[in-house]
């Protein structure tokens, strides 16, 4: 068996480092010419499930610096009105692992070997295997395809054509706070939680959480991997400001072409009037990493005949961040996969790995759609009719 990977992002490394655990051929092909080649979001809530995970695909030493180079963050969400006021806390007594995207995805890449700048473009299958071509004219042949190249996934055009991708009617501005002296007693010390929300009349959110580290990175790299050097090690806070596009007053290729500068600004007019942190939160801004990002979903599809083409990640089940669902669900997707193939016949395995994620993975989405309904206004998953 030789399994081929479209996509090193969270779900196709998770999965590659499974395959290596389990001592089966893989390669990840990526189209970016390098990890950190576009910004593709900061903090990441990491929950139980997404733990274990991540102890299941990586070696101890990894997984040991994982946890060591994560947050632990109190364990709620708390929601408050644009004056500040609590309005409700969500407690959840569970794993809660605040952390940085790039430095887990550092950690997930250790010891693999990716073969960047490769654009796939589409695939031929036999019954003897799968070849996946490139824009560059080349192919590689193996056993299995694996399409974990995210919401705009190529492979799940060409494999699932009737599967779709939806605007969720929301657009958030992400920013960075760095954590100083400074900036740490804008907050209350609950405050350092899972996440926080200050919520607007017209559902407008200024969302932040902290990224701070239990100790210095290099010396947890020291202490486990010597031989990793993690690029990211100073502690910050996410933030972002969200709207409707309605409220935002700018269409998608307008954000786009903007400055991080005009961006903020944006941001500043968005939350123009509400309780003084909000406004100080989006002035402490890192200005240069700020970007735009669009939110949208796919809609849940009926369960499928398996075949040597399977997707993981957002590449089917892509979601709004409003459960905080999706990284997570992504690293479970390729621990399972994994597993699957090292316990079974390849269909057999693909089989019972695609029964189990279209239930979880689409209960997931359902749950990010309920909640950004909820409390962002997000379009409802009316096109599941």
């Amino acid at each position: 068996m030789s399994v081929i990977i479209i996509g090193a992002g969270l779900g196709g490394l998770s999965l590659a480092d499974g395959l290596r655990r389990a001592g089966i051929p893989c390669q990840v092909y990526e189209r970016d010419e390098s990890p950190g080649a576009r910004k593709q979001g900061y903090r990441l809530h990491i929950g139980g499930l997404g733990d274990s995970a991540l102890r299941e695909v990586l070696p101890p030493e990894l997984h040991e610096l994982f946890r060591a180079t994560a947050g632990r963050a109190l364990p709620h969400t708390n929601v408050y009105d644009e004056r500040l006021t609590l309005v409700t806390r969500l407690a959840d007594e569970g794993t809660h692992l605040n952390v940085n995207r790039f430095t887990l995805r550092q950690i997930l890449l250790h010891g693999q070997e990716v073969a960047y700048g490769k654009q796939f473009t589409h695939y031929e299958t036999d019954d003897g295997g799968v070849t996946a071509h490139f824009a560059d004219g080349t192919a590689v042949r193996g056993s299995l395809l694996v399409g974990a190249d995210g919401i705009n996934s190529p492979v799940r055009r060409q494999y699932l054509p009737h599967a779709r991708v939806v605007d969720a009617g929301l657009v958030h501005l992400y920013g960075r706070i760095p954590l100083t002296p400074a900036t740490r007693a804008l907050f209350e010390p609950e405050m350092f939680a899972v996440f926080n929300m200050m919520l607007g009349p017209d559902r407008t959110m200024a969302g932040f959480a902290p990224v701070d580290y239990p100790e210095p990175v290099a010396d947890a790299c020291a202490r486990l991997v010597p031989d990793l050097r993690l690029r990211d090690a100073d502690p910050y806070l996410t933030c972002s400001v969200g709207a409707r596009w309605d409220v935002v007053g700018h269409d998608e290729a307008e954000l786009a072409a903007m400055t991080p500068a005009d961006l903020q600004k944006v941001a500043l007019g968005l939350v123009d009037g509400w309780h003084p942190l909000a406004r100080a939160m989006v002035e402490h801004w890192d200005v240069p990493a700020t970007f735009p990002q669009p939110i949208r979903t796919s809609v849940p599809i009926e369960p499928w005949a398996p075949s040597r083409v399977t997707l993981v990640g957002d590449a089917i089940h892509a979601m709004s961040p409003a459960a905080g669902a999706g990284a997570n669900t992504a690293l479970r997707d390729g621990a399972a996969l994994a597993s699957a193939l090292a316990g079974a016949p390849l269909l057999e395995a693909v089989a019972a790995y695609e029964a189990a994620m279209v239930d979880y993975g689409f209960a997931a989405v359902r749950e990010s759609a309920e909640n950004g309904r909820r409390y962002l206004g997000q379009n409802p998953l009316t096109a599941e009719a």
